[in-house]
């Protein structure tokens, strides 16, 4: 049974077969992380680690039974009771309903745990799966999105207000 775990140093090794084997299914509706990204991951890795310990993001990855990462889903900007939502999950675990229990998952989390009581998402239009997970995870479309920060694409952000042990 898969688990979701906060990211930590241990799951580096993972997390970069993770994004390798799905970087061309992601740059279909997500902007790519491109080649800087990867040539320099360790230390992309470990920023992200100094943000969690910093308090500006929770970082969460979704583990196999063996191990391997099946999705990443974050918590970023978190400010005033609210954070961003971001997520990805792999190719050959999409269209299961994974993405959309794990950000049900996140949500109580992000409610519980680290006390926050908005969530947003953004996504492109052409993304229909991750609109699909929004909506069906209790988000609601609360205005444009900037295409700058969807790879040029048009989008829509997404808004969820948490209520503990929902």
């Amino acid at each position: 049974m898969p688990e979701l775990q906060r990211l930590h140093a241990g799951h580096a090794p993972a997390v970069l077969a993770f994004e390798l084997a799905n970087r061309a299914y992601f740059a279909a509706s997500v902007s790519d992380r491109g080649d800087a990204y990867f040539d320099r991951f360790t230390e992309r890795f470990d920023a992200l680690l100094a943000e969690q310990e910093a308090g500006v993001c929770v970082f969460h990855v979704l583990v196999a039974g063996d191990g391997s990462v099946l999705g990443r889903f974050n918590l970023y900007d978190l400010e005033d009771g609210t954070a961003v939502l971001g997520y990805r999950v792999a190719q050959h675990a999409a269209g299961r309903g994974t993405a959309t229990a794990t950000v049900l998952e996140l949500c109580d989390l992000a409610a519980t745990r680290y006390g926050l009581r908005t969530l947003r998402a953004a996504t492109a239009h052409v993304n229909i799966a991750s609109r699909r997970v929004l909506v069906k995870a209790g988000f609601v479309p609360v205005g444009p999105a900037d295409p700058a920060a969807l790879g040029g694409r048009p989008g829509t952000w997404y808004r969820r207000e948490l209520n503990p042990g929902r």
